[in-house]
């Protein structure tokens, strides 16, 4: 026994036909429209590509139209950028020296349709252009330096590396004639790794240069401390040399003063005399002590007569 299923029935309202191709094509616009318009963000430089040919000309940032399905636009980031590096080569003495280093360098503007043309995206430029500058530069300035004067001569082996980098740079970019697409702002060199051994030297003599500055430094205290005793016992000569003598030539000075005062006065000479007398008298044999007598010579002199 069959059954057979009702017919489905379908509204018959002519508006529903109307309507779905307009929602469609309304669609289909909205999204070309969508597409038929770009912006290209602060910091980057737009490529545009018309069915796989690249524009000569940069979009700068802003707002930009294209063909849909026909233009595609590639932004490129033109900003200043640091592209870090570590590169292991042999110093001038054989030694083993890991360098890492820090580039920052940006694209110009004008330059990115070229640059995205003959080498790719901001990221691939980096890979296949700094990079292996940076490695091969920094084997050749290190195999330029010893160990030591690769630390000593620091800001020497900076400018030499900045020197080989730009060289290298535009040798590279020179075979695709991008010659003049990239500035490099600074480059610093963030660290020098030895082995350790070298580093144990490297310890070992800076150790013995502080013990040798050290002593040297003790040896020149010792030497002004000696000179500074030298100095005091000088000037504590030449002081007491100084009172010696200002009490020399105020004892002659008083000296002078005093013959010259016994010399104008012959009873201070007594007056002297009685000063100086202790008292005693003298003794002669077979008699006893004379007294002391004051005979004046005049009188002695009118006796006789």
């Amino acid at each position: 026994m069959s059954t057979k299923r009702p017919p489905i029935d379908i509204p018959n309202n002519p508006a529903i036909f109307k309507i779905v191709p307009i929602v469609v094509i309304l669609f289909i616009v909205i999204l070309i429209l969508k597409n038929a318009f770009i912006i290209v963000e602060p910091g980057h430089s737009g490529v545009k590509a018309t069915l796989g040919n690249v524009n000569d000309k940069a979009l700068p940032a802003g707002f930009h139209f294209c063909i849909p399905i026909v233009d595609k636009v590639t932004q490129i980031d033109i900003r200043q950028r640091k592209q870090k590096a570590e590169a292991t080569a042999a110093s001038r003495d054989l030694q083993t020296v890991s360098t890492s280093i820090d580039v920052q360098y940006s694209l110009r503007d004008v330059m990115v349709p070229q640059i995205f043309e003959k080498i790719g995206s901001r990221e691939i430029f980096a890979v296949t252009i700094i990079d292996p500058a940076i490695q091969e530069c920094l084997k050749a300035v290190t195999a330029g330096f010893t160990a030591e004067e690769l630390v000593t001569q620091r800001s020497k082996v900076k400018d030499a590396v900045e020197k080989k980098l730009n060289e290298f740079i535009q040798k590279s970019l020179s075979l695709k004639e991008l010659g003049s697409c990239i500035d490099i702002h600074n480059i610093a060199i963030t660290e020098f790794k030895f082995s350790r051994e070298f580093d144990a030297a490297i310890e070992a003599k800076v150790t013995a240069e502080q013990q040798a500055l050290q002593a040297m430094q003790e040896k020149e205290k010792i030497i002004i401390q000696a000179q500074a005793q030298k100095e005091k016992a000088r000037m504590e000569a030449e002081a007491k040399a100084i009172t010696i003598r200002e009490e020399s030539v105020a004892l002659a000075e008083a000296i002078e003063r005093e013959a010259k005062a016994l010399k104008n006065n012959p009873e201070l000479i007594k007056l002297r005399s009685i000063e100086r007398w202790d008292g005693v008298l003298p003794k002669f044999s077979g008699g006893g002590a004379v007294p002391f007598l004051n005979i004046d010579m005049k009188d002695l002199d009118k006796g006789g007569q």
